[in-house]
């Protein structure tokens, strides 16, 4: 008896042995970086602006991406990540544009020590693929511009909501990323020219 079940732990083993081996599965990462060509605008204002912090609505504010199958539901793609948080993604793409953009003097992030006498803070309301109908790249962005000014008035510049839907080629997670780098461009060009009518006839700040 012994000797059957030595003889078939071997055979197990060895049929163990001449198994393929499986490496693990390793998420594909994307990049969502709209980038701002052409020259500056003029500049309407010799201050800094602040560009605060990105925050993104659930369910797109994590690294999977997020495909809406019907109208109450979505699902996220474990296998395709965005290769750093959305908030942080689309806020270097939004501070790098308006630097470009020369509407200010300088646009800074959020960790300087800067003090700022205006802030841009963004809120990202819609960020996913909807496979509905017809494939399309869904982006929504809402602008908020302030002045800092010590509470004794209104510290709203302006609010300002911007939403693109893209048509996809495919049902591809690369036609997703290029449909919402192209929603997101469309979304940059409209506010940066809603920004600087903004900095031609800015409130006064704090002491000035």
């Amino acid at each position: 008896m012994i000797k059957y079940l030595l003889s078939f732990v071997l055979a197990a083993v060895l049929m163990a042995c001449s198994l393929p081996t499986r490496s693990p599965v390793t998420p594909s990462s994307w990049m969502v970086a709209p980038e701002r060509v052409g020259g500056p605008l003029k500049m309407r204002s010799d201050v800094w602006l602040k560009v605060g912090v990105v925050s993104v609505a659930p369910p797109f504010d994590g690294k999977s991406l997020v495909y809406r199958i019907s109208d109450q539901r979505y699902e996220k793609d474990f296998y395709n990540v965005y290769s750093t948080i959305p908030s942080e993604m689309i806020g270097n793409a939004e501070r790098e544009w308006l630097n470009k953009a020369g509407i200010f003097s300088a646009t800074v992030g959020q960790n300087t020590s800067f003090f700022p006498y205006y802030t841009l803070q963004a809120t990202v309301n819609e960020f996913y693929g909807d496979y509905r109908v017809k494939p399309e790249a869904v982006v929504s962005v809402e602008f908020f511009l302030t002045v800092t000014n010590a509470g004794k008035s209104n510290p709203l510049v302006g609010a300002n909501r911007y939403t693109k839907r893209i048509a996809l080629r495919d049902n591809t997670p690369e036609a997703l990323v290029l449909g919402q780098q192209q929603a997101l461009t469309e979304i940059f060009k409209q506010y940066e020219e809603q920004l600087s009518k903004y900095a031609g006839n800015l409130p006064k700040p704090l002491g000035q």
